[in-house]
This record gives structure tokens, C-alpha cells and sequence, in this order.
């Protein structure tokens, strides 16, 4: 963990507005928020934002900053993808997220995604030669998108292959996801 403030560093999350997985959105954005970092929720619309838990019970709602098509060219330190499988499913599907994964990647800014959140990175096509984790049932889909290793660990971190990718499997592994996200704002 970083031992300084992260004031100044931005970071971008794209969810959906249905099925995004509660803590993989709200734990991560509460702790970079107390660090000092401004983070813009992104949707697909500025409707509430409707979490689930377990994939199934209704969560918190959260109201997004801004919709996809109206985020502009602010620059963000990050981009930050939460899971949940409704959420991830739908959002590959979202030709605006799917560009802004590809501009980040090309510009070499961070990706950090959890849980189902890679399939956006799959369909992007920017998992080339990466090294990565995610839900399990995903490894099929990572292998076949020209990943170099899909791995069973709490947090993988890959800086080769022209942009920083943070991954982790599943809300149990939020500590050491955000621990990771922090040490990367840092370096920025």
C-alpha cells in the first residue's frame, strides 16, 4: 500500500447500468475516493446504476457521473472495470466502452479489471502476449484472445506488452485489487 495521498490521479470506471457486482464497484471506488483520487463512474445512460450481490440480490444504486458518449476527452490515470456477469456481458456488447478499453491500451494507460470484467478486454482485443487473472469460468475466452497465461491468483499486475494490466478473480481478492491500483496511481 501507497503511504501517500493520491490526490490529482483520476480514474475512469465503465459499468453498465444493470449487474454491475456491488463491492467490485463500491469498495474500490469508496477507498481510491478516501485516497484522494477523483473517480468518474461512467455508464451506459445517467440513470441509477443498479448493483447486484451475488449476482442476484439487488445492491446499492449508484448515480454515474457521466454516460459513455458524453465523457469527452478528459484524460483519466486509469481505467477501472468491475465485474459482475450481467454487467461484463452487457458491456463488450457497448461499442463506446469497448473503444475507450482500446484507448487506453494504445495510449499505455493502466487497465485494472476484477472478476468478469475482463471479457471487455477480450473483446477489445488487448489481451495479446498479457498475463492475467479473472473469474475462472473466463480462461477460456482469455486463452483464446491471445493471452500469454491466464493464472489462479488474487492479483496479477503484467507491465509488458504496452500497457500496465491489473486483474483479480472475485470480490475476496478486492484488498490486494486495490492495494494494486494504488501502487500504480502512485507511479503516475
Amino acid at each position: 500500500m501507497t503511504d501517500r495521498r493520491l490526490d490529482g490521479r483520476s480514474v475512469l470506471a465503465l459499468v453498465t447500468n444493470y449487474g454491475v457486482e456491488q463491492d467490485e464497484l463500491l469498495v474500490p471506488l469508496r477507498e481510491l475516493r478516501k485516497d484522494g483520487v477523483d473517480v468518474t463512474v461512467a455508464a451506459v445512460s445517467t440513470d441509477p446504476v443498479q448493483t447486484l450481490q451475488g449476482g442476484k440480490e439487488p445492491g446499492e444504486s449508484v448515480d454515474p457521473d457521466a454516460s459513455y458518449e458524453a465523457l469527452g476527452s478528459a484524460p483519466h490515470d486509469l481505467l477501472f472495470i468491475p465485474g459482475g456477469t450481467l454487467n461484463a456481458d452487457q458491456l463488450r456488447l457497448e461499442t463506446a466502452a469497448v473503444g475507450t478499453v482500446k484507448a487506453f491500451a494504445t495510449s499505455g494507460r493502466p487497465v485494472a479489471a476484477i472478476c468478469h470484467g475482463p471479457w471487455v478486454l477480450v473483446e477489445a482485443d488487448v489481451l495479446r502476449g498479457k498475463t492475467l487473472t479473472s473469474y475462472p469460468s473466463l480462461r477460456t475466452d482469455i486463452t483464446n484472445a491471445g493471452a500469454k497465461a491466464w493464472v489462479d491468483e488474487p492479483v496479477v499486475v503484467d507491465a509488458d506488452g504496452g500497457y500496465p494490466l491489473i486483474t483479480s478473480r472475485t470480490p475476496k481478492d478486492l484488498e490486494d485489487f486495490v492495494a494494486a491500483i494504488r501502487e500504480r496511481l502512485a507511479q503516475v
